[in-house]
């Protein structure tokens, strides 16, 4: 049975390992550098414009925040990495974060990586990527911001994403827009697969 999108709700901030939360329901992360629109994704996926905060500067995910999604699954919004401005102990501390969600989340069944269409996957892009892999998971490639370039590049952009990256032919890029919602039911598939995976009994 197919997630409802429509009965989402935010339930926690997580700062410390302590406060992840582990009550059995599948988890799904979405990583990515600040301002690439992991936020925008996760309001999109539900229908509203403010579940998860988007700010205009980027940054403003500074902690684990967990969604509830129709009582049966968790959209997980990890901090941004790679934005400049932000202090060195502080980034370290987000690093800390993310690595120690993604050695902890026993229920953790898939990560998104949110990566720029527009352009070339950054250092920090390549590491998250590497890092995702190290700790056991595959990960999904979302490259935002669709709306920004020509259909014409689309193809050529995906490529060098997967080239940059060295991710394999079996790595799935999606395309995705937060304006036109190009993709969206792309993303939705992917989640309902994994679910009726864990429990045929719910197809």
């Amino acid at each position: 049975m197919a997630l409802n999108f429509a009965k989402a709700e935010f339930v926690r901030s997580a700062g410390r390992r302590e406060d992840f939360i582990r009550d059995g329901l599948p988890q799904f992360a979405f990583a990515g550098r600040s301002n690439v629109g992991k936020s925008s994704v996760i309001n999109r996926l539900v229908g509203r414009k403010n579940l998860a905060y988007v700010g205009a500067s980027p940054g403003k995910t500074t902690q684990v925040n967990y969604f509830l999604i129709d009582r049966r699954a968790y959209l997980v919004d990890l901090p941004g990495y790679g934005y400049a401005k932000i202090a060195v102990a502080v980034k370290e501390k987000w690093g800390k974060m993310i690595e120690r969600y993604l050695r902890n989340s026993q229920m953790l069944k898939m990560v998104f990586l949110l990566i720029d269409i527009r352009h070339e996957p950054s250092a920090n892009d390549k590491l998250m990527y590497e890092w995702i892999i190290f700790n056991g998971y595959h990960p999904v490639i979302i490259a935002t911001k669709l709306d920004k370039i020509n259909r014409s590049q689309i193809q050529k952009q995906v490529k060098l994403i997967r080239t940059t990256l060295q991710a394999g032919a079996d790595t799935q890029i999606v395309p995705y827009s937060a304006q036109t919602k190009q993709g969206r039911e792309e993303i939705y598939e992917i989640l309902d697969g994994v679910l009726a995976a864990e429990d045929p009994a719910q197809e």
